[in-house]
């Protein structure tokens, strides 16, 4: 510890005694506000040490195919006979044994929550055409795997997140074969069937593997959510902590409230966020949060100069108003996933790419970080995205590893990136903003230069507790030659290079017994 900081840690002012009631403390013993999310493919995540059993049992029998580990996911043909793509069927043999094996690095980068892609029993190797949605999938296991992979992440303190596709099946799931079959079935209701839709039901998007479940139907929404041995509620009894909800924006406000409903009844505290590609305003407290790919597209729109930083923080400090600080701190910040391309593709651009980074870990929200991003693996649209963990890199001490786990380190470190809340600073050239709490020693402020040319700027910070004359610190280290930068009246004047970014906080300590901020909580 620094000498500044250690006089931080020792000055009144800056470690006041906190009031249990006070917004900031409570959001502090929620863990679901400002999270640090792994998420992990089990096929693709690392391999099982049970394969030679698997391919005996006939798990991946054409026309699945088991890969190498070392291969690379390629984009197939269609097969006629399945209804599915040829890669939708290509398997890496990675099950939810594997996955517990690989704890301790998930552990280690200081990822809080583990949130699996669906496990439930499917066809594909994606898994988001389930046949039984209270199966696991045989080649990843079993419930039991489910339980001990919750009891394992629980020892660690560590929470289980899962993916519920409730909007849609698969078309080789039993109760569809008989629906189909039979307008006399039970199930028939359970899916919408018109002659006039291609192929007779109603499909999502027209994928005619996934045909779509039937909400409107009381036994629908009995099994997913509402019975008290339902998909939702049965997890969370086998130690799950929460739900991810594929196309959640499919399903509706009101089914929504619904399971979110059941979710708390069941497991109060338990986190329901949905992948809403819409701007986010709106669906709150229908969900608990969302996956914010709202606030994706604008970070990749700024870096690519399609939005000027004045405008970017204008719509930043817009989305923060209409949708409310608290559910966007249980929203999770991504910057690629199993749907997009890998950001290390998407932003090649390296310090463009650590600049988002950055803005990832410090904007309002909990960070999704998608497995292998942090030895900075590369993958384009789907399959390529998708490639098996590459071990290697890891072992290999990779840089974007030391990255990573500075920036995790980061937000783990000072409570307003973690819970605090969200202002933005003017300026012109620059975009900056802070994240504060109600001590002053708390506030982060943190400033981008997302152009290709260096800016100078005088920034207004608009917080009244930020003293004048008084130094701020580097929370992390630019990669740049810079001069001492203090606060001055409201202003901070600050001389950036193309694609840098400062994160900064106010110099709270004392200095010869003195401390401009002695009577400043």
């Amino acid at each position: 510890m620094g000498a500044s900081a250690a006089a931080q840690v020792s000055s009144p002012s800056a470690s006041p005694s906190a009031s249990p009631s006070d917004p900031y403390t409570q959001r502090e013993r929620d863990w679901r506000n400002g999270a640090i999310v792994y998420q992990v493919l089990v096929d693709r995540f690392a391999p099982s040490a049970e394969l030679d059993v698997k391919k005996a049992q006939g798990l991946y029998a054409p026309p699945r195919r088991l890969r190498a580990w070392n291969e690379q996911p390629q984009a197939g043909t269609f097969i006629e006979s399945a209804k599915v793509w040829s890669h939708e069927v290509d398997f890496w043999g990675g099950d939810l044994k594997s996955l517990r094996s690989r704890l301790d690095h998930v552990q280690g980068l200081g990822a809080e929550v583990l949130y699996l892609n669906p496990i439930h029993l499917g066809f594909t190797n994606h898994k988001y055409d389930s046949l039984d949605f209270q199966a696991v999938s045989p080649e990843y296991g079993s419930r039991d795997d489910v339980k001990a992979l919750a009891a394992d992440l629980r020892q660690r303190g560590m929470k289980l997140v899962l993916d519920g596709v409730f909007n849609h099946m698969g078309s080789n799931a039993p109760r569809f074969r008989q629906a189909e079959a039979d307008p006399a079935s039970p199930w028939r209701n359970w899916f919408v069937f018109d002659a006039r839709i291609p192929g007779g039901a109603r499909t999502w998007k027209g994928v005619h593997n996934l045909p779509e479940l039937n909400l409107e139907h009381p036994p629908v929404r009995q099994h997913l959510w509402a019975a008290p041995d339902s998909v939702v509620r049965s997890y969370l009894r086998d130690g799950a902590d929460g739900w991810r909800l594929d196309t959640a924006y499919e399903l509706g406000h009101e089914f929504l409230a619904q399971l979110t409903a059941a979710a708390h009844a069941e497991k109060p505290g338990s986190l329901v966020v949905g992948e809403i590609v819409n701007y986010p305003a709106g669906w709150m407290p229908a969900m608990d949060g969302v996956m914010n790919f709202h606030l994706r597209t604008l970070l990749l729109l700024l870096l690519d100069g399609k939005l000027a930083p004045a405008t970017a923080a204008a719509m930043l400090e817009r989305m923060v108003a209409d949708v409310g600080i608290a559910p966007l701190l249980k929203s999770w910040v991504l910057l690629d996933n199993h749907d997009v391309q890998r950001v290390a593709t998407e932003i090649p651009h390296p310090a463009k790419r650590r600049l988002a980074q950055v803005l990832q870990f410090t904007l309002p929200g909990a960070p999704n970080l998608y497995y292998g991003a942090e030895v900075g693996m590369t993958g384009g649209w789907d399959p390529a995205q998708r490639g098996p963990m590459d071990w290697d890199r890891v072992a290999a001490g990779h840089p974007d590893l030391a990255w990573t786990r500075q920036l995790i380190g980061l937000r783990k470190a000072h409570r307003a990136l973690r819970v605090g809340d969200f202002r933005t600073a003017t300026a012109q050239h620059l975009l900056a903003f802070e994240r504060y709490t109600d001590r002053a020693a708390d506030t982060v402020l943190v400033v981008a230069n997302p152009t290709d040319r260096t800016v100078t700027e005088h920034v207004q910070w608009r917080h009244g507790d930020m003293m004048d004359a008084s130094n701020l610190r580097d929370l992390l280290p630019p990669a740049f030659k810079t001069e001492p930068v203090s606060a001055s009246a409201g202003f901070v004047h600050l001389t950036l290079p193309p694609y840098s970014v400062r994160v900064l906080a106010p110099d709270t300590g004392t200095q010869d017994g003195y401390s401009v901020y002695k009577r400043v909580r």
